[in-house]
């Protein structure tokens, strides 16, 4: 594909296709995310329309079918299409294998077996050979991507084109220009103009090759795209030239002095492949986080099988197996610790840079690694349902999305070719007929020029590669997009929506303040209300335990334990009675605790759980615990506030406990009292309100809030819910990171904005121009090779202004040490 009519093609072909039910295309990953019926239709055919529409395809994620394994196989002896289809059929014979996809430019194959294992590899190999080839192995390590190995296989022979039509095209201004060197001087005109169209024929037909190919897969498709205008421009100015060169007497007949453009039309084509090799070299940069995702994906894992170790690929991997990691290993599937402890460094999933302690019964992630200890391990997930893998994929289906400002842009591309060719055909009219001294030269010259400063690629690429780079910058920093429609979403909000427990606070009550009473030493209520608490499996006694544990308080032996669920509890201390309760509880053992009473107004005002301790009847003291605010909330919030966003805040926590934390954060609004179930009520509501809401939670019990919202944003931590929930997945709970998530929005947006702009404008300008609109008022036309070079260029200004992105991005985060940024 080379511009945005390639992507419409191919969308209007196979949206037309009985059975599919969604395609999008994107012109800078050089893929598409097709959704189909299986019933109806199967991958081969899809496949078979796209050659049809005259392109490539490629399976490289069939996640609709649920596979995950996925073999690549190197073959020798293959010739053309029909060694490709012995291949592949020989391949899809075998048993397990659901697909063969054989790649005759690279000579490998990739066989896609499911969740299997791999087929057999003497199998495999006897089937390539009896089908007359040569079969070389399997193919390990990095490279394994069709896509990226068919890039690669693009930049080479694009470069090797550039190269031959810089020597060309150097060769064929020389003897164009013949009177500027003086030791060509002596060579006969008409043998030098032979000569130069023996030159331009390599130049025109080999080095742009791909342009006339392509336009010739338009016109079978009843179409027309940037190939077709740069075929027909150059074509034009060869043809002409040829035609000087080979009957020069028809021209003097006409009164009409002959002129050669052999140098126009190979610097044409030069100069248009130059600015493909550049847009290629720099799409390749961005789909860097994508590439560092799937290269820390481990080759193999030693897997325990009937008592015996050894090391197999992780394509043969099956949910329950029993797998050793070392210390320093990547972590070669998701599952759960069996035995040992280790450190387990996360930073690759969530952004978090310190280790992550891993003893039994903890999560593990494939392709973390391991520190120094040894781990034993049951395997959960497998292949492609792996939390790196559906990340990965995740990234790529974001990156190949289409935002709402690109329907714009694909809408004009779609007649923007036909009305330039419509443009170029009136320049040439009026230049050779209807001017006051009509040249047919002049003519096809600025005919040629309108053609080849108008190719409409800047405009195919305006979108896709600033969404590409946004959406792999997110990555980088934890931040999962699930799309390009998401970066416009995020732009428009106007109020943040934040669930309170464990994502504004921490999920767990703390003890804040230990307030004992006239007389009592700290350590004395402490250890009563450690030993007593000590026996509960309450989370407020669990919290008074590791308070005292932090001060190196141990509990004592209490005997004849007593629970009283949801009041409080007490036991014998030695020869004392301990109390550990609320207000109510005190009072119908009959504990009076007027003395301290005043001491725990001013914590119940803040919103804090308060529980009293006594012993023999009187009152030791309180302990004040609450469920804390996370250190990254007040930076985000006051991030968003400065933003312009309205900041509401929903628990199902009382009123009075409500208001005191949002008092606390700074919320504009607080909902209290709403069960989970109501959330997404809510959210409906303030939409009617007419406010564009996003939605903060933990991916869990929010997720219809999530769904209901205009943006989902959940805060997990490599979960599956996190994952599967909302717009946007925070990898780590970090709350700054949602600030960072508008901001990465906004300037993603604003570079596609300009992208877009630059394009059109750039065109607006670009074919009057071409036309010689400048000539009656300067005298001054453009030539050819000027108006082929400022095409080039236009596009690479485009991927250029997307790649700016990232340094825009790093300038963002600087400014905000510690956190993200806003623009």
């Amino acid at each position: 594909m080379t511009c945005a009519a390639c992507v419409s093609r191919i969308e209007r072909v196979l949206a037309g296709m009985e059975g599919v039910q969604k395609v999008s295309v994107n012109l800078a990953s050089h893929r598409g995310t097709i959704t189909y019926d299986e019933k109806i239709i199967d991958f081969p055919a899809i496949r078979e329309m796209v050659r049809k529409a005259g392109y490539e395809a490629v399976e490289t994620a069939p996640a609709s079918r649920g596979q995950s394994g996925k073999t690549l196989i190197s073959i020798g002896g293959m010739t053309c299409a029909a060694c490709v289809r012995r291949v592949e059929k020989a391949l899809k014979a075998l048993p397990g294998v659901d697909d063969a996809l054989v790649n005759l430019a690279t000579a490998r194959a990739t066989l896609l077996h499911g969740r299997t294992e791999p087929p057999d590899p003497g199998l495999v190999e006897k089937a390539v050979r009896d089908a007359g080839y040569d079969y070389l192995g399997v193919v390990h390590g990095e490279g394994e991507d069709p896509v990226e190995t068919l890039r690669q296989e693009e930049l080479r022979d694009l470069k090797r084109k550039v190269a031959a039509g810089a020597l060309l095209s150097v060769l064929i201004f020389m003897g164009s220009m013949q009177h500027w060197f003086p030791f060509l001087a002596g060579v006969p005109r008409p043998s030098m103009l032979v000569f130069l169209l023996v030159l331009s024929t390599p130049a025109v037909f080999w080095v742009g090759s791909r342009f006339y190919s392509g336009a010739l897969r338009a016109l079978a498709g009843k179409t027309s795209d940037m190939n077709t205008l740069v075929a027909l421009g150059s074509f034009s100015a060869y043809l002409y030239s040829a035609a000087a060169t080979l009957n020069p007497g028809f021209f003097e007949k006409a009164g009409i002095t002959p002129h050669v453009y052999y140098d126009g039309a190979a610097m044409i084509v030069t100069l248009v492949l130059l600015g493909r090799l550049l847009e290629a070299g720099a799409r390749g940069k961005t789909s860097q986080a994508v590439r560092k995702l799937v290269n820390l994906r481990p080759l193999s894992a030693r897997v325990i099988r009937d008592g015996v170790e050894r090391d197999l690929p992780v394509e043969a991997l099956s949910p329950g197996d029993v797998i050793r990691v070392r210390p320093g290993e990547k972590i070669p599937t998701d599952g759960t610790v069996l035995e040992g402890v280790s450190y387990v460094d996360e930073s690759m999933l969530t952004g978090e840079s310190v280790p992550v302690t891993k003893k039994k019964e903890d999560p593990l992630f494939a392709g973390t690694v391991n520190g120094n200890g040894s781990l034993l391990f049951r395997a959960d997930r497998v292949g492609a349902d792996t939390t790196l893998a559906r990340i990965i994929g995740m990234v790529e289906e974001a990156q190949g999305s289409k935002a709402p400002i690109q329907r714009f842009a694909d809408r004009v591309a779609a007649v923007f070719v036909p009305t330039v060719l419509t443009a170029a055909v009136f320049t040439f009219i009026v230049w050779n007929f209807l001017v006051p001294h009509p040249d047919f030269t002049r003519a096809l010259l600025n005919f040629v020029s309108v053609l080849i400063i108008a190719c409409p690629c800047a405009m195919g690429l305006a979108t896709p590669t600033a969404v590409m780079v946004g959406i792999g910058l997110g990555a980088e920093r934890g931040i999962l997009i699930k799309g390009g429609e998401v970066l416009e979403k995020a732009r428009k909000l106007d109020t943040v929506l934040f669930d309170k427990t464990g994502t504004l606070t921490e999920g767990a009550l703390t003890v804040t303040d230990v307030v004992p009473a006239p007389g009592i030493e700290r350590l004395s209520l402490l250890e009563s209300a450690v030993s007593l608490e000590a026996l509960s499996e309450h989370p407020i006694a669990q919290a008074v335990v590791r308070e005292g544990a932090s001060l190196g308080v141990k509990p004592g032996k209490v005997a004849e334990f007593e629970a009283d669920p949801g009041l409080g509890a007490r036991g014998q201390l030695g020869s004392e009675t301990v109390l550990a309760g609320n207000g109510a509880y005190m009072a119908a053992r009959g504990v009076i605790l007027e003395t301290i009473e005043k001491q725990a107004e001013p914590h119940l005002r803040e919103g804090k759980t308060v529980i009293f301790i006594a012993r023999n009847g009187k009152p030791e003291g309180l302990i004040a615990l609450a469920d804390l605010a996370r250190d990254s909330a007040r930076p985000a919030l006051g991030r968003l506030r400065n933003m312009g966003l309205a900041l509401v805040m929903i628990t199902g926590d009382s009123r009075k406990t409500a208001e005191a934390v949002g008092e606390n954060l700074g919320m504009d609004r607080v909902l209290a009292e709403v069960l989970p179930r109501n959330k997404a009520d809510e959210v409906l509501r303030l939409q009617k309100e007419g406010r564009t809401v996003a939605m903060v939670g933990d991916g869990i019990n929010d997720a219809p809030a999530l769904a209901a919202a205009d943006l989902g944003i959940a805060v997990g931590s490599g979960t599956d819910v996190a994952i599967e929930t909302g717009d946007v997945v925070l990898m780590r709970s970090d709350l700054t990171l949602v600030p960072d998530a508008i901001a990465l929005s906004a300037l993603t947006l604003r570079v596609i904005r300009e992208n877009l702009f630059w394009a059109f404008f750039y065109n607006a300008l670009g074919i009057p121009i071409a036309a010689g609109a400048l000539y009656p008022f300067f005298g001054l036309f453009l030539n050819p090779m000027f108006a082929a070079g400022a095409m080039a260029l236009s596009s690479v200004s485009v991927v250029g202004n997307s790649l700016r992105l990232r340094r825009l991005w790093r300038t963002t985060l600087r400014s905000f040490p510690g956190a993200g940024g806003v623009p």
